[in-house]
């Protein structure tokens, strides 16, 4: 039996397989691979499988940036093979834990290779020039790979500037369990091979051979020929042999979970909000007047995978955190960009990222969260930004034009220096619309006439200065925009806090009651109490520290929740809201 060491590199697939917008199936050892070249050149290996069904993915459809299953339309992103989106529940942001399994992927020699865990480098083959050979076309045969690797050894063929010489004196050069090279000469020329065997399962084999450099006067077709003719030959006389032995039994790869627990345990900073990963500042620069841009890149590992709307914290220097909106498009999964505007009355967040941050800073951020998803299922999409509220929904927009979906951009800033990552909003062409230097009345009657004609199936998402939001909000409820079809994310919390009640908290699941005092916040007192409760503002915008009420009358005092979602009494923002009756029974 031949060596199944998962530690070892094997090519899996010639890089020429890998054609724009296709997906390539891969085997290797009984496991089969789903492998893709996104947009920006980066070679994917993954499970061949769908988390949801089971279905392969190398019938999916490669976008260039995702990787669509064909089954029930679950989007997995470049480089992560996290899920991006989930068709059957479009208003939900998918959990990060819906991740695939990835694998290695190098390109060596024209070929891409993988292994389930490998280690050490791609051999190396002595005498060949890497990038100049010539690659022969894979021959795919039912024979062990040990099998097919002993009949290579006696595998003959012509120089390549002497195809029709006779006679020729081979040489093995060298050569491994699953690789054999070759020197041929005749007529003063040489041509050297290499050849290497992928055992695609126990009785299954790839031989994938290259030739170095083509010399001057060969021909390229003709060579080809001749090898294919004579790997054929070599094929028929391996299959005939090992077709009289009895058939060896299949391998059976285990199918590993993915699961959350095998990630590193991310670490609580003094206020209690997570700072999983490191990034470095891998560029900084104006991405309009008074708003710098930064370019984060991971030091280690790969960065997770984010849907359109998610944010990060960003944890600076100055000990401030502050949370910031990822402005990617799809698949762009190497980097975050965010987008910074220098506050006049800063708290020191902004004043920090203009004036101390340096490209090479190392950061801690949080994993990106999301709680302001996008839905990929509306008729038609209206996204109305003020100011800086371009940066999660210039996310968005560049989601739904890649996917040529029904969408309108309307951006509100004071003068065009002020719209912010001009080079991407031109990707958006004819769907963007700017709106500049209107009035607040004027704003209000441009808002009026955007949200007029409201259809079912329509959505729309609002993000600005509150407000901008309050008046958009007030008008699309005029318009006959339900709630449900109307998004919105507040920069923070402008309402006034009144903190001065004291209650009572019960945790069901946790069998825990608390009490909270005038001046402390629900959070406060459950952190106090070891109850690890997720927060990114705590200032009531973004949902991070979202709670369901079982019992009890919730005094809301956010601005992330609706109207319809606060009258239900259903949830809380344990941040910053109370009670108004003496107990709350809480979910947690």
């Amino acid at each position: 039996m031949f060596d199944t060491s998962p530690h070892r590199w094997h090519p899996i697939a010639a890089s020429s397989d890998l054609v724009s917008r296709h997906v390539f199936h891969g085997q290797l050892l009984g496991r089969e691979f789903a492998v893709w070249r996104a947009d920006d050149g980066f070679v994917n290996v993954w499970e061949n499988r769908c988390l949801h069904r089971g279905v392969r993915l190398s019938i999916g459809i490669n976008d260039g940036r995702e990787l669509k299953c064909q089954y029930h339309g679950w989007r997995y992103a470049n480089r992560t093979a996290g899920c991006t989106y989930i068709p059957a529940h479009p208003a939900d942001a998918p959990a990060r834990t819906i991740t695939n399994r990835t694998f290695a992927a190098v390109e060596r020699y024209g070929m891409v290779w993988s292994a389930e865990q490998p280690e050490g480098e791609v051999p190396a083959v002595a005498g060949m020039e890497e990038g100049g050979q010539l690659v022969l076309r894979p021959i795919p045969l039912n024979a062990s790979a040990d099998r097919v690797v002993e009949h290579l050894k006696s595998y003959a063929f012509a120089p390549s500037a002497a195809l029709d010489a006779q006679p020729v004196e081979m040489a093995v050069e060298g050569g491994g369990a699953f690789s054999v090279a070759l020197l041929a000469r005749a007529d003063g020329a040489a041509t050297r091979a290499a050849f290497f065997v992928q055992p695609v399962d126990s009785g299954r084999s790839v031989i994938r051979g290259m030739l170095d450099a083509l010399p001057d006067g060969a021909d390229r077709v003709t060579v080809l020929r001749h090898h294919n003719q004579r790997l054929t030959e070599l094929r028929e006389r391996i299959e005939r042999e090992a077709a009289r032995l009895p058939a060896p039994e299949p391998m059976q790869p285990a199918i590993v979970p993915v699961s959350a627990e095998l990630a590193e345990m991310p670490e609580l900073t003094p206020s209690g909000r997570k700072a999983a990963l490191r990034v470095q500042v891998a560029r900084k620069w104006q991405a309009a007047e008074g708003i710098a841009a930064l370019e984060l890149r991971t030091v280690n590992g790969v960065l997770p995978t984010f849907q359109p709307g998610a944010h990060i914290d960003l944890h600076l220097p100055n000990g401030l955190v502050r949370q910031y909106s990822i402005t990617n498009g799809p698949g762009e999964t190497d980097r975050y960009v965010i987008g910074v505007k220098r506050e006049a009355a800063s708290g020191g967040g902004s004043a920090c990222v203009h004036d101390t941050l340096r490209v090479g800073d190392v950061l801690a951020i949080s994993e990106p969260r999301n709680n302001f998803p996008l839905r990929r299922d509306a008729v038609r999409t209206l996204f109305i930004a003020g100011g800086i509220g371009i940066t999660p929904l210039l996310s968005m927009a560049l989601a739904l034009d890649h996917s040529a979906l029904s969408y309108r951009l309307h951006y509100f800033a004071q003068a065009e220096s002020q719209m912010a990552f001009a080079d991407r909003l031109a990707e958006l062409k004819g769907n963007l619309v700017p709106h500049l230097g209107l009035s607040p009345e004027a704003t209000q009657e441009k808002l009026r006439e955007t949200l007029s004609g409201y259809v079912p199936g329509m959505h729309v998402y609002l993000c600005g200065p509150g407000p901008m939001l309050e008046a958009a909000r007030a008008i699309a409820r005029d318009c006959g925009w339900p709630e449900s079809a109307v998004h919105f994310e507040y920069f923070k919390n402008t309402h006034e806090i009144d903190d001065s009640s004291s209650f009572e908290v019960a945790l069901a699941r946790s069998c825990v009651t608390l009490q909270v005092p005038a001046g402390r916040t629900i959070l406060d007192v459950m952190r106090e109490a070891g109850i690890d409760m997720p927060s990114s503002c705590e200032q009531g915008a973004c949902g991070t520290c979202l709670a369901t009420v079982i019992e009890g009358e919730p005094d809301h005092q956010d601005v992330y929740l609706n109207d319809a979602e606060k009258r239900s009494n259903t949830k809380i923002m344990t941040c910053v809201s109370r009670a108004k009756s003496a107990r709350l029974v809480l979910d947690l």
